[in-house]
């Protein structure tokens, strides 16, 4: 665990994400900078090829700008015994301990682009993520680095249940997103309370659960609820994100508190509001954790 709260951002803030054809994707300069701005003092990588793949390189273009590298989140199939994810974790590993990041933020993909789409998982294909999960945990732990779960929707690990699977199964612990557990079913603030010593890392969102309930009925696609504006500024949405800091400052977190937020960029325009809305967050979390 990390010995002291600290406040990071996430490129997907800035609309960066590894998902295709979902808007403008700014360069590493800009949103880096832009970060820096705002007074952050580290940041997670961002989708394979917002910075560089080598490992030495990713570590410089961060230090050059004043960032910590927190580590960041990486999508990946578990549930697939014939296809083995740990050579790519293995490899993605490599670039954390070269820029000395701590957290690897798994999540359990489908394996088709996107989150518009989820597979119910078999018993044989719950046993093979579980395996591989607890295989992730053990070599990261051997470089020195914590993998932790991140439910998200659109993945195989979503709702309370499925959640719940991991938590009775698995030792890993958990990226508690207060956006993704609440779209998914969840409550975040009881997930603290209940399961405080799986909380490894935590992305802070704050939701609209009119857009979100629209999602979830398939009335619009994920896509199409962050752009109408899905995921509010922290504080202006439903999620408790004030509640939840709270809890986590009760509990003795002591981990990395993520600004990260899903956004959809489609002109100059949408980029100042990412932007401004970034500001709201990063304060709104300063305000809070330092209570």
């Amino acid at each position: 665990m990390i010995s002291a709260p600290r406040i990071a951002a996430a490129p997907i803030s800035w609309g960066v994400i590894e998902v295709p054809d979902w808007g403008v994707q700014l360069p590493p300069d800009r949103v880096l900078r832009e970060m820096v701005e705002l007074g952050v003092q580290a940041t997670e990588f961002g989708p394979e090829g917002f910075l560089p793949a080598e490992p030495v390189e990713r570590a410089r273009v961060l230090d050059d700008v004043g960032l910590t590298a927190v580590g960041g989140f990486f999508p990946t199939v578990l549930h697939d015994r014939d296809a083995d994810p740990l050579p790519a974790i293995e490899r993605e590993l490599e670039a954390y301990v070269a820029a000395e990041a701590g957290v690897l933020v798994l999540s359990a993909i489908t394996g088709a682009a996107g989150y518009e789409q989820k597979p119910q998982l078999g018993d044989d294909e719950w046993d093979t993520l579980i395996a591989n999960l607890d295989r992730a945990l053990v070599a990261a732990e051997r470089v020195g680095v914590v993998a932790t779960l991140h439910p998200h929707l659109g993945t195989v690990v979503e709702a309370p249940a499925e959640v719940r699977r991991v938590v009775d199964r698995s030792r890993i612990g958990f990226c508690l997103d207060t956006g993704h557990l609440t779209i998914g079913g969840g409550d975040p603030l009881a997930f603290v309370e209940a399961h405080a010593d799986r909380v490894t890392h935590v992305h802070l969102k704050d939701v609209s659960s009119a857009i979100a309930d629209r999602v979830q009925s398939g009335e619009i696609s994920y896509r199409e609820g962050v752009r109408q504006g899905m995921y509010r500024p922290l504080g202006a949405g439903d999620a408790r994100v004030a509640e939840i800091i709270a809890a986590l400052r009760r509990v003795g977190y002591a981990g990395w508190y993520v600004l990260e937020q899903d956004t959809v960029l489609e002109s100059e325009a949408d980029a100042a509001r990412a932007l401004a809305d970034a500001r709201i967050g990063v304060e709104l979390i300063r305000r809070e954790v330092g209570r």
